[in-house]
């Protein structure tokens, strides 16, 4: 079997039994076959994490990592294929499968040239990226040590880059992360006698438009930044006050300074609700990710290697961030390294959003990443 036809044989595999973060054990298992096959040593980190080291003739030289994330989303897939998710309601909605895949691939590629690397490579699979708690899990085990990773590459698969191109962005890549969870109790009444009681929906509603003029007033335009509130829950009955309301939402945003602000801005407004409307407030500030910094240095590596690799004419250089958000920031807070953008956009079959339930990608465009990537981890160790 040709290296091509064994990584899509994998992404397949993969894709058709996906698993949640922290349940992901017969992923894990599936991927320890592999380098067992490949005979490279491993270790389980965080239970369902799996660190793979690769020494090369060089071992006490350098030591480069590869991170790949493994878990899948609570999304029923409606793709008709014949390798479609046989876990009812769970799917490969974001490309894991397809990471898992690309960096099996390039394991595979650099364990026939073990004996010229100018240094040991790591593979770090690892899991609950789509929870935010893996990469810290997973660093917490030791996957950064024993020996010390001096570098880190990691990759995504991109549906609105073409097949065949790769995206390298420079600097700030994606955004940080945030999660608030607001509850607002009020005192219930009867609808007909509302002076009796607190509403607490009405607070809700005052608490939300106010935190809508943060960053439309608070905070200078050019500075990217977003606050979503994506869930409201609560209330009895359409003639009973509202006693109790739980909001849900995230903040993104590129600076850690603005990051600070804003969570200061949201607590305030908060406690000015409270004192208003005579309702009792509590708020759980969750820092999920931080930004996703790309280290100039490396990056520069990864583009000369790019251009070598995919041809100039399919290297596009990203000039804005994304919103979004990814849980390899906390490597890049370690240790310098770089995270890339694989096209994978075909046709409209290959072109939907991540987590859309009928989300796909061009296979092809695996089988170059991993080559690429095992590539551009013996230019690191040069």
């Amino acid at each position: 079997m040709t290296i091509e036809n064994e990584i899509i044989r994998i992404r397949r595999h993969i894709h058709k039994y996906p698993e949640t973060g922290g349940n992901e054990y017969n992923t894990a298992k599936f991927i320890e076959s592999k380098l067992k096959e490949l005979k490279i040593p491993y270790k389980r980190i965080a239970k369902t994490g799996i660190v793979g080291l690769l020494k090369g003739a060089k071992s006490g030289v350098k030591t480069a990592a590869l991170r790949a994330d493994i878990d899948a989303l609570t999304v029923q897939e409606d793709n008709n294929i014949e390798y479609k998710s046989r876990n009812n309601g769970v799917m490969h909605a974001c490309g894991h499968d397809a990471h898992t895949a690309i960096m099996l691939g390039a394991a595979k590629i650099l364990s026939k040239k073990k004996d010229s690397l100018n240094g040991n490579v790591k593979f770090i699979f690892q899991p609950s990226e789509e929870t935010a708690a893996g990469a810290e899990d997973i660093i917490k085990g030791g996957a950064l040590v024993n020996p010390k990773v001096d570098v880190i590459l990691g990759v995504h698969v991109c549906p609105w880059i073409e097949s065949g191109k790769i995206g390298i962005k420079y600097g700030e890549m994606m955004a940080a992360v945030d999660k608030i969870n607001v509850e607002i109790e009020g005192e219930i009444a009867h609808g007909a006698y509302p002076h009796l009681g607190k509403d607490a929906l009405t607070a809700a509603a005052a608490f939300i438009s106010m935190i809508q003029t943060i960053v439309s007033r608070e905070i200078n335009p050019v500075d990217p930044s977003v606050i979503t509130l994506g869930k409201i829950k609560g209330g009895d009955a359409y003639n009973i006050i509202c006693e109790k309301i739980e909001i849900e939402g995230t903040v993104r945003c590129l600076d850690n300074k603005i990051r600070k602000y804003i969570k200061e801005s949201i607590l305030r407004k908060l406690k000015a609700v409270e004192i208003a409307y005579g309702v009792k407030c509590k708020i759980e500030y969750q820092a999920l990710n931080s930004p996703v910094i790309n280290c100039k240095e490396i990056v520069k590596i990864c583009h000369q290697s790019a251009k070598e690799f995919y041809g100039k004419q399919n290297v596009e250089i990203l000039e804005k961030p994304s919103m979004g958000g990814e849980d390899f920031s906390e490597y890049l807070r370690k240790i310098p390294g770089n995270f890339m953008y694989i096209g994978t956009s075909k046709n409209k079959a290959t072109s939907y959003p991540w987590h859309h339930s009928n989300f796909n990608i061009d296979e092809n465009a695996l089988p170059k990443a991993a080559k690429y990537v095992a590539y551009t981890v013996e230019e690191l160790l040069k």
